[in-house]
């Protein structure tokens, strides 16, 4: 006989229990901390402004599936929107109307829908303003939900971002208001953001921490307050590197970080101060700390105590209510105190850390002085040795003064053999930069490279690019597969290294040149070739600290493999770079061209080929070599003339002169003739006038 199916345990009868009893069971629960490093753990406010944890402004609401055919069609849509293959605009345009009629009524069930969203993700990216009006309408009302969805708070970001700049355009030129129809009400961009605004105000605090709604409440932050979505900084707060990337094949500005900074009106950064000081009004120090290594909840704090101190003035440290006071009350800030703690805790912690750095770099003047002479002077030179206080150490010597610099140069050059044995070189690249703008001298700096890199021919740029073992003079060693993986975790940091050196005029350079100079054949078309070492090599080339003499012993190692490395997708950068490489060496640059020429058709056939032979004009040289030498040697100039290689002399590297060339060097002789002869015949004949003879001849 069969048994009835049930499921075992008890913690299934006691969820029997709590669904029997309904509310009653879990409205005085309080969930558990496990943890300021828990994604579950919230820290929101009371109803009475009191701090606790608290599990958000409520159920989410559930809008709807798509049916079968509806979702068929909005799959078929979303390729075609991706691919984005149209005649021309007016199609375009076209099909996006009738998505819209389609779509009319569903929006919210696009947007919270996994496979929609992404369709609903490129529609924002290609409408109209008139279209995301419409839309931001639909959004409005349920945007406290929305931004805590999964998929639907990508959507809620991208309609941000696609909308900012029209707040700008209305600002700058406001549109005339249509009174076509007397129904149609015109709503600004701007008031349609200040009223998403109200509906998540309450709640900022739950949503600072919220796995979802914080990377959008980011987002709206850095719009209020018209910082540029672009910059490297902005962007590492903004997005996750987990994010996936929904873009439109071919579509301009499709890229949802290439907006600039822009102009907004009063009522948004009165709107952004309002957020900033509601946000954190009921949080006290305690609480202000435990979001510092939250991994939600600090790089939210890190742009809100940012836009504090850059968009509300440098004096808001002074006032008691301001996020850094909160976060560091003490005055004065000295060993022992609660500040201290918070401070030397962070200094090592992976999350806190980034926190620190956003103090450092943007906290006043007189602060930092303090907080360096305090926590940092002494100890500078351990700080660098270690993984995590290392990026700390950098932002410090970026707002060092000259004499503060130079004295922590001299802490940190006794650890910099154990920072290149430990690939830890992100210090010492940001320690030449500075002392570079600062005018510290860095001699003592290149010694301790060259004997850390150091190999049987003194400096070898191949350990720091970490390409494989040193080198000799008839050639290289095998590389070991350990270093000349593309994977390796330091070979970028050497790379960026290696290009800080070779932007410093004076020893640290002239490692990085005559290391590159003695490669070797093999070896340089291996760094030519490298995606991350061939960047190095470009500077390189480029460099205006590159002495004529290492750019040709730089070039010449290349000759007979000028298009092969034209193929290939890094290397063919080098060879782009030694356009300007070959400046001063006009043979050398024709040299290269011959040989890119004799490659022709495998060069037209690559896409990277095809791109060297436009920047180098290879058209003109092989339809008009005359007029491309010319252009060529104009440019290349005569600076610092250097003989020509062995073996070969100048009547060989003097070009032919074509028929047009010959003809008109004979027409300037000949009128250059009569002239002199017309000269000559009036002296003769009258008396000579001042300049008469010269103006003639000329």
């Amino acid at each position: 006989m069969p048994k009835e199916n049930k499921k075992r345990g008890r913690r299934e009868e006691l969820k029997k229990r709590k669904r029997d009893h309904g509310d009653e069971v879990h409205t005085n629960k309080r969930r558990k901390s496990s943890g300021a490093a828990e994604a579950e753990e919230y820290i929101s406010l009371g109803q009475n402004g009191d701090v606790g944890l608290a599990s958000g402004p409520g159920e989410m609401p559930f809008y709807g599936m798509l049916d079968e055919e509806e979702q068929e069609y909005f799959k078929r849509a979303d390729e075609v929107l991706e691919l984005n293959q149209f005649n021309d605009d007016e199609e375009r345009v076209l099909f996006l109307t009738s998505v819209y009629r389609e779509a009319e009524g569903k929006e919210l069930k696009m947007a919270n829908s996994q496979s929609c969203s992404r369709l609903m993700e490129r529609l924002i990216m290609l409408s109209s303003p008139d279209q995301l009006k419409a839309l931001f309408q639909k959004f409005s009302g349920h945007f406290l939900h929305l931004v805590q969805h999964r998929f639907a708070s990508h959507c809620c970001e991208t309609l941000f971002i696609r909308s900012a700049p029209i707040v700008t355009q209305e600002l700058v030129a406001p549109p005339e208001e249509d009174k076509g129809d007397p129904q149609d009400v015109y709503v600004s961009m701007e008031n349609l953001f200040l009223y998403a605004i109200n509906e998540l105000e309450g709640n900022l605090g739950y949503l600072m921490t919220d796995k979802f709604a914080s990377h959008t409440l980011r987002v709206l932050l850095v719009v209020l307050s018209g910082q540029p979505l672009e910059h490297s900084a902005t962007k590492t707060l903004l997005q996750s590197k987990r994010k996936e990337r929904i873009a439109v094949n071919g579509a301009e500005k499709t890229n949802e970080f290439r907006l600039e900074k822009r102009a907004v009106p009063e009522s948004f950064l009165a709107a952004l101060e309002k957020i900033i000081r509601e946000s954190v009004s009921g949080l006290d120090t305690t609480y202000l700390r435990a979001l510092a290594t939250h991994p939600t909840g600090n790089p939210t704090l890190q742009l809100l105590l940012q836009l504090e101190l850059t968009q509300l003035g440098k004096q808001r440290a002074k006032d008691e209510a301001s996020i850094i006071r909160k976060l560091l009350p003490d005055d004065p800030i000295v060993e022992g105190t609660e500040s201290a703690s918070f401070i030397n805790g962070l200094v090592y912690d992976t999350v806190g850390s980034r926190l620190l750095e956003t103090i450092i770099e943007y906290a006043p003047g007189k602060m930092f002085k303090a907080l360096y002479k305090e926590f940092f002077r002494e100890r500078i030179g351990s700080l660098a040795r270690n993984e995590i206080a290392a990026y700390v150490v950098s932002k410090l010597l970026e707002r060092l003064s000259k004499e503060d610099l130079a004295e922590a140069a001299d802490l940190i050059l006794p650890q910099l053999q154990s920072l290149v044995e430990r690939s830890r070189v992100a210090v010492i690249k940001t320690l030449i930069e500075r002392c570079a703008a600062r005018g510290v001298d860095t001699t003592a700096i290149a010694e301790q490279l060259d004997q850390a890199y150091g190999g049987p021919n003194g400096f070898d740029i191949a350990r720091l690019l970490k390409l494989g073992e040193a080198t000799t003079e008839n050639g290289v060693h095998p590389p070991s597969e350990s270093n000349a993986s593309s994977n390796h975790p330091g070979k970028r940091h050497g790379s960026l290294l290696a290009q800080a050196m070779v932007a410093v005029p004076g020893p640290l350079s002239e490692l990085i040149f005559e290391s590159l100079a003695r490669l070797g054949t093999p070896l340089a078309l291996k760094v030519a070739k490298d995606p991350t070492a061939s960047r190095t090599l470009q500077a390189a080339l480029t460099s205006p600290n590159a002495s004529i003499i290492f750019r040709r012993k730089m070039i010449q190692q290349f000759y007979g493999h000028i298009a092969e490395m034209a193929l290939d997708p890094s290397a063919s950068h080098i060879i782009d770079s030694t356009w300007d490489g070959t400046h001063g060496l006009a043979f050398i640059r024709e040299r290269i061209a011959e040989e890119l020429a004799e490659n022709e058709a495998s060069l037209r056939e690559s896409f990277v080929g095809r791109a060297v032979w436009r920047n180098w004009k290879m058209d003109l040289y092989k339809r008009r070599r005359g007029d491309w030498v010319t252009e060529s040697r104009v440019s290349a100039g005569n600076d610092g003339f250097q003989p020509f290689p062995e073996g070969i002399t100048g009547n060989q590297n003097l070009e032919k002169k074509s028929g047009i060339e010959l003809a008109r060097q004979r027409h300037a002789a000949a009128k250059a003739s009569k002239g002199k002869g017309k000269a000559h015949d009036k002296h003769k004949g009258a008396a000579p006038v001042a300049g008469g003879a010269t103006a003639q001849a000329r």
